[in-house]
């Protein structure tokens, strides 16, 4: 039987709101700023390295 953990109906707000808590949080894996583009679905994560990495949040199946 597969877990729901209480949101059935995740819609796509609530799971950004999720993974930005998980980014800000993730104190070990050197993340120094995190832009959001939020109409565009979109987060922009900068490293200590200087990488920069773009998560694009789109739900594919209803």
């Amino acid at each position: 039987m597969e877990e729901n953990y209480g949101h059935l109906d995740m819609d796509i707000e609530y799971f950004k709101d999720k993974l930005f808590d998980l980014l800000n949080d993730a104190d070990n894996i050197g993340i120094i700023n995190i832009e959001t583009y939020d109409k565009e679905n979109i987060f922009k994560i900068f490293f200590q390295n200087g990488n920069i990495y773009e998560i694009e949040c789109r739900q594919i199946l209803y």
